[in-house]
């Protein structure tokens, strides 16, 4: 019996797709792969806190969240920059001078290493216990100033209002 041109045709593509189909994934995890680090790299909108156990901050109701910004840690014994220690809380609080010098060097360093030109004067994150003299504090902001940090931030415990009040 010969077949028209048609028919030929029809059953050249049944036979060759009559086969059981192959689920292509290559593609899919391509997809999948680029959208999981497209989320790792986008869920770090949160910035925590290290806590520090022997700083005590002080409650506020600030409304903004904090900035990732160089930080001047006051313990009860140490005076540090971005975790490294650069001078004593007894020394800097009994020395003449507004400014301490060992802070004002690590902070002179840092404002050499970033390129970032603020016109209110570059940012900078005080975090000290609530129970800090005030004249140490005073010195701390100055020595700050010194060093071209003139937009000063310090950290506070966010003061959760009641509802009904």
């Amino acid at each position: 019996m010969k077949q028209s041109s048609r028919a030929k045709r029809i059953q050249r593509h049944y036979r060759r797709m009559r086969g059981i189909p192959g689920l292509n994934l290559v593609s899919l995890m391509d997809i999948f792969t680029i959208l999981v680090f497209f989320l790792m790299v986008n869920s770090s909108d949160v910035q925590v806190m290290q806590p520090n156990t022997s700083v005590k901050l002080p409650v506020s109701v600030a409304e903004q969240p904090p900035r990732e910004l160089l930080t001047v840690t006051i313990t009860e014994n140490d005076i540090l920059v971005a975790g490294r220690v650069v001078g004593n809380v007894v020394v800097a609080g009994n020395q003449e001078p507004l400014v301490i010098d060992g802070l004002k060097q690590e902070l002179d360093y840092q404002a050499s290493r970033s390129q970032v030109a603020d016109p209110n004067g570059r940012p900078i994150m005080v975090v000290a216990d609530r129970e800090l003299p005030y004249r140490l504090l005073k010195r701390i902001m100055s020595t700050c100033v010194e060093a071209g940090f003139s937009s000063i931030s310090l950290a506070v415990n966010r003061k959760v209002e009641e509802e009904g009040a």
